[in-house]
């Protein structure tokens, strides 16, 4: 007859072994700084070109990630595609962590692909993890002050109806003000007298559209920790409205450099450690926008991201109003 096991100390022996187990890993982890610190490194995936603003953003984050984490060369660049970021957007999307870990530096504008329905962008932002974000003000402004609904129509230059310019159309309308567009690009086109309103997104918006003669209408919304604009907030209850913040913060984030939806929490909190320290070599650089980590780079990013409703919404608008839908 095969004997029946004792059944009582072996859990507590396994509990032993559990509690020695932890002991050892921990010493490990006491014996090895770079272990206990996070990641050795990962790969960021940039949009080209080699010399374009994105691969530069995303050279500068990689230098500063890695003497964050005190491993030159930890982190390692690959150049994608194009400005527009799709392509390496895509890339990313498919990546499964058997070549590494691997981040990607996203502008602003490869979201917006998503929200028009681009049909090249075959990404899912929603649950990329932000660690940093470069973010900038925005505005709406016009000529004078903010006339009423019986004025001549305001015109509204925008370089396409794809364009995340084109919100600032749309954003008349939720106003209700009457707004007329054209083809052209809308700061050269308010400078020579032939547009009436426009978005003005970078450093101290406000004070960029005074010096431009326009009178800031409006600011759009951004995270507690972003400066504030004097102006009234845009208002933002209506789904066609949240679409239009997305559109803006399109121009508002230069870019962000996310993490993968299930990357560990430790590595991830490991990353946004390092973080710190690009956040301070970046303040030192004028015109490269306000550097977040952390909460509030996830709150910027988020208004990227509005609810389907609210693509649906712009979608229909886009449509309705331009004539232009996704081909």
């Amino acid at each position: 007859m095969t004997p029946v096991p004792p059944t009582g100390p072996l859990p507590s022996r396994r509990r032993a072994l559990r509690v020695a187990a932890l002991g050892l890993a921990a010493a490990a982890l006491r014996d090895d700084p770079a272990r206990a610190q996070g990641p050795e490194g990962a790969t960021i995936l940039a949009p080209g070109p080699e010399d374009g603003a994105g691969a530069r953003w995303a050279a500068r984050a990689a230098g500063a990630l890695s003497r964050g984490m005190q491993r030159p060369g930890a982190m390692r660049l690959a150049v994608l595609g194009g400005p527009d970021g799709v392509t390496a957007a895509n890339r990313f999307a498919t990546l499964d962590g058997s070549q590494g870990p691997s981040l990607l530096a996203l502008p602003g504008w490869t979201c917006h692909a998503r929200l028009v329905g681009s049909t090249r962008a075959r990404f899912e932002p929603r649950g990329w993890l932000p660690l940093l974000l470069s973010w900038q003000g925005a505005v709406l402004a016009g000529r004078g002050p903010l006339p009423g609904a019986a004025g001549a129509p305001l015109r509204v230059a925008m370089p396409s109806a794809e364009a995340p310019e084109a919100a600032a159309l749309a954003a008349l309308d939720l106003l209700g003000l009457p707004g007329r567009p054209f083809a052209g690009l809308p700061e050269a086109a308010f400078a020579a007298g032939e547009a009436d309103a426009l978005i003005l997104a970078g450093p101290e918006a406000a004070a960029r559209a005074q010096t431009l003669g326009a009178t800031p209408w409006c600011a759009f919304p951004g995270p507690a920790e972003a400066e504030a604009a004097e102006a009234p907030p845009f208002p933002t209850g209506s789904p066609l409205a949240q679409a239009v913040v997305a559109a803006v913060a399109a121009m508002q984030v230069r870019a962000a450099l996310v993490a993968p939806a299930l990357t560990a929490a430790d590595t991830v909190a490991a990353w946004r450690r390092a973080g710190s320290r690009w956040q301070e070599e970046e303040r030192a650089l004028p015109g490269e926008g306000q550097p977040l980590a952390g909460a509030a780079a996830a709150s910027a990013f988020a208004l990227l991201l509005p609810p389907p409703d609210a693509v649906l919404d712009y979608r229909s608008w886009l449509d309705r109003r331009l004539g232009w839908r996704a081909g």
